[in-house]
């Protein structure tokens, strides 16, 4: 199996936009942070699976330091909207999760897989002018960045 194209927007271009619907209710729009957050885009294969419950826990048990570091984390899958609701209350997540259940958002990051059933773990962090500054897509989804590491990536490229 391998990812499909595009490839992946690369550091220092403009991050694509989107609008996506989140577990709050509330549609997400990448735009609604310019001037005000640095960005996470996480994107992550599936809800419920043993590597995505690890990494959303994760990201929603070190909530506290993303914002301290001014960054929103925005974990988008292509689960529908009742899966990913379901997904984050039972584990009282604190992160909301987007739905990309039409993989529009996927194929624009170049993370949706060639058999697009679902988005590669990637992650895109994007600063406050809407900039792409770090981007990395994993060689298949069983695989993610840990925290620290995302953190010092945070800390090299917002500084």
């Amino acid at each position: 199996m391998t990812a499909a194209t595009p490839a992946l927007p690369a550091a220092g271009t403009e991050a694509p936009a989107f609008s996506l619907p989140a577990t709050s209710g509330e549609n997400i729009t990448l735009s609604s942070f310019r001037g005000q957050k640095h960005v996470l885009l996480a994107f992550f294969p599936a809800a419920f699976t043993p590597v995505c419950t690890s990494e959303m826990c994760a990201f929603s048990d070190e909530f506290d330091r993303f914002v301290a570091d001014d960054v929103q984390v925005l974990p988008i899958s292509v689960d529908t909207m009742d899966a990913l609701t379901r997904f984050r209350d039972q584990h009282h997540m604190k992160v909301e999760l987007l739905s990309d259940a039409t993989k529009v958002v996927a194929q624009q990051y170049g993370v949706l897989w060639a058999d697009g059933k679902i988005a590669n773990r990637a992650y895109f962090l994007i600063d406050k002018t809407g900039t792409v500054r770090w981007a990395h897509a994993e060689q298949h989804p069983g695989l993610s960045r840990q925290n620290e590491e995302i953190f010092a990536v945070i800390k090299s490229v917002t500084a």
